[in-house]
C-alpha cells in the first residue's frame, strides 16, 4: 500500500470522528497482546482509534506509533491528544468498506 495523502487523511480521519477507541495501550505498554488486538482490530475495520491511557509523554507515544504501523503494516492518520488513528486496507477488495478517494 502506497503511503497516504494529506487529502486522504484528512477524509479519514473525518470518518474516525464519530468513532471511539477499540484498543487501550495501558501501563504495560506495547505488549504483543496489544499489538495483536490492533492488527486485529484493522482486519476487521480498516479504521480504528488506539487510546494511551497511562502514556502521557509525547516521544513515548511517537515511538509506540511508530512500532505499531511497522508491526500491523498500518499508517497513522492522524493523532489527537492521547488518541491515535490507524488505517490498513483490507486485503479482500470484497470485504473493503472504507473507499479512500484517489483523487
Amino acid at each position: 500500500m502506497e503511503k497516504l495523502k494529506g487529502y486522504q487523511k484528512k477524509y479519514l480521519k473525518g470518518l474516525a470522528h464519530g468513532m471511539k477507541p477499540l484498543v487501550f495501550v495501558g501501563q504495560k505498554g506495547l505488549t504483543p497482546t496489544v499489538t495483536k488486538a490492533v492488527d486485529g482490530s484493522l482486519e476487521k475495520h480498516e479504521l480504528i482509534k488506539v487510546k494511551f491511557i497511562d502514556f502521557k509523554e509525547k516521544d513515548q507515544k511517537k515511538e509506540m506509533v511508530a512500532l505499531i504501523e511497522k508491526e500491523t503494516g498500518s499508517e497513522l492518520v492522524g493523532m489527537i491528544g492521547h488518541i491515535a488513528i490507524f488505517y490498513r486496507q483490507q486485503r479482500d477488495p470484497e470485504k473493503r468498506k472504507i473507499n479512500v478517494p484517489k483523487r
